[in-house]
């Protein structure tokens, strides 16, 4: 049944105890503007901290989204639902990924947001990937998001990360055991690297055991949506016809043996140091005192 604009507002209460649907409230506005010693005046003098806008924005939503950590602790300690929902099913958890706000995610995990929502719908990691956010998509991984988890629209976030050419939330999510091969309709994130022609990606996606061979639901290889003669056409047209050598599959091995404890195991396997940086693609510094 679509609901009107003429009651929305006792709809609304009944079905959420939230208060009263707006277009924007005063508290949206402080939030969004980063008005603290405003919005804090609002909240003592009784404004409803969840009420939300006709799309069922939260003035939670609106700071996380702008980056305001101030007001959205003011929100939060003032009763905020940390995991509410906007009419995306978007919670300020997601919104604070999107925008890479690191102190507003932390501050949100302070609050027990959820990190991973219900199955097939974009969650907070999708979110970091989309708004090329590394540092947030790194937080997510060690906060436990499922790196696996499938939006039924996009695919995994190593699918959004690929299709927008974020290299280093790619390097993140695959160095942290995410499946290079995870298919949406078939088609994986080597697909999404080879429409973009992107060979950095290409290069990446195949070093960490990216098929070259999968196709998607139309029968399509990644190299047939490159462009012809392209640097990533010829790139993929040789790995079609050359094997991988044996270290390179090797060390794919290894890695989907051991899966996301790759990181944490391989450095105490008692291997030599040049050995170590190489199964674990990382380059000497990250891995403290070892020395390639």
């Amino acid at each position: 049944m679509e609901i009107t604009r003429t009651r929305p507002s006792l709809l609304s209460n009944i079905a959420h105890g939230l208060g009263f649907w707006s277009e924007r409230s005063a508290v949206h506005e402080a939030a969004a503007q980063g008005r603290a010693e405003e919005l804090e005046r609002l909240i003592e003098n009784g404004a409803t901290v969840n009420i939300v806008a006709v799309d069922s924005i939260t003035p939670l939503h609106e700071a996380c989204i702008q980056g305001q950590t101030q007001c959205a602790r003011l929100l939060l300690q003032a009763g905020a639902r940390v995991d509410a929902r906007n009419i995306d099913g978007s919670t300020p958890l997601c919104d604070a990924c999107a925008a890479g706000s690191l102190e507003c995610v932390r501050l949100l995990l302070e609050y027990g947001a959820t990190v991973n929502p219900p199955l097939f719908t974009f969650s907070p990691l999708h979110e970091a990937c989309m708004g090329g956010n590394s540092e947030c998509v790194r937080l997510m991984v060690a906060e436990g998001a499922f790196m696996e988890a499938h939006d039924c629209h996009f695919g995994t976030p190593l699918h959004v990360a690929c299709a927008r050419q974020h290299i280093d939330c790619v390097k993140v999510l695959l160095n942290a055991g995410a499946n290079v091969n995870a298919a949406k309709l078939h088609e994986t994130a080597l697909h999404h690297a080879a429409k973009a022609n992107s060979l950095e990606l290409i290069e990446l996606l195949v070093e960490f055991g990216g098929n070259v061979f999968a196709r998607d639901n139309l029968g399509k290889k990644p190299s047939h949506y490159t462009s012809h003669g392209s640097s990533a056409a010829l790139c993929l047209q040789l790995y079609e016809s050359e094997p991988l050598s044996l270290q390179q599959l090797s060390r794919v091995a290894l890695r989907n043996a051991l899966g996301k404890r790759a990181l944490e195991v391989v450095p105490h396997l008692g291997l030599p140091n040049r050995m170590v940086c190489y199964l674990t693609y990382m380059p000497a510094p990250t891995l403290g005192l070892l020395t390639c």
